[in-house]
């Protein structure tokens, strides 16, 4: 099984990356990538429990960027997570992000719902590198008994349209796929079908995209045929996973739950390949 979408503590994910890797490796998992938002900070702990456990590891992450005021989430694929231009633009990703979530906890105690916003911040603020998000605020909206679930949070509070919901300031996805690019990695338009945005992919592919996330737990089998058939129009590779949080409102399956077809993942490492090598030729003629 090779799962190519999973998340760690490092974002907004349940499990630490060794425990991640021993559910993926209990469930049969052969290839696996970490794909946290905005963040590196459980590459290298993933890296080592795969190694132990005989998984091969791809680096990866998730990325958002902004598209008329919504989220288009861009992953990225054997990239250089010790990038420092990488580095760089992701910290200032996840300053976004707590501002983001200061401003939602703002508009729920307008509503009467008092909030404590630095203990909800208290992960991001211990540790710069991990990524807040909406998942640790609906957390702690079940935790005070607002709501009975993640997903009650998100219905009635978090999600677009709903009270408390800030609409997200970040990059283009044209400036994502560079800073991928620049990190030697590739970039792959997570979960369209989630996004319904699929005029986009046009000019995405011509703007660096370089792979669609066909297979996803939320993707029914429709979706999966019209996006294998877009990723073949538009000369894209085909990339894949469970997106596992470890939270029983998020998931539908655990690790392995979705998995990239063999042969589409060679397709995807051959992509990267070809895309480094490209760069050197273009690096060295540009040099000499």
């Amino acid at each position: 099984m090779i799962d190519l979408h999973t998340h760690t503590t490092a974002s907004d994910g349940r499990c630490a990356p060794a425990e991640l890797v021993d559910r993926a490796a209990r469930a049969g998992v052969t290839v696996l990538s970490v794909t946290d938002h905005d963040t590196t900070a459980g590459t290298a702990a993933a890296a080592a429990a795969c190694t132990a456990s005989g998984i091969d590891f791809v680096p990866g992450i998730e990325i958002t960027s902004v598209v008329d005021g919504a989220d288009v989430h861009i992953l990225g694929y054997f990239i250089d997570p010790d990038s420092a231009p990488l580095a760089a633009f992701l910290a200032e990703q996840r300053a976004r992000r707590v501002d983001r979530i200061r401003q939602m906890v703002d508009r729920l105690a307008s509503l009467g719902i008092v909030l404590d916003a630095d203990a909800i911040l208290r992960p991001s603020r211990d540790d710069q590198s991990k990524a807040a998000g909406r998942p640790w605020l609906a957390r702690a909206l079940v935790d005070a008994g607002v709501v009975a679930t993640t997903s009650d949070a998100f219905d009635k509070y978090l999600k677009r349209g709903k009270p408390a919901f800030v609409p997200r300031i970040g990059p283009l996805p044209s400036e994502v796929f560079a800073q991928i690019h620049a990190a030697n990695g590739i970039a792959s338009y997570a979960h369209p079908g989630l996004i319904g945005r699929d005029d986009l992919i046009p000019g995405f592919a011509v703007a660096g995209l370089d792979a669609l996330e066909a297979h996803h737990s939320k993707h029914s089998p429709d979706d999966v045929i019209r996006y294998l058939s877009l990723a073949q129009h538009h000369n894209l590779a085909v990339s894949g996973g469970s997106d596992y949080h470890g939270d029983p409102s998020h998931d539908a399956g655990g690790p392995g739950s979705v998995s990239l077809p063999p042969v589409q993942f060679y397709a995807l490492k051959t992509r990267c390949a070809t895309r480094r090598a490209t760069a050197s030729r273009a690096s060295t003629s540009t040099s000499s």
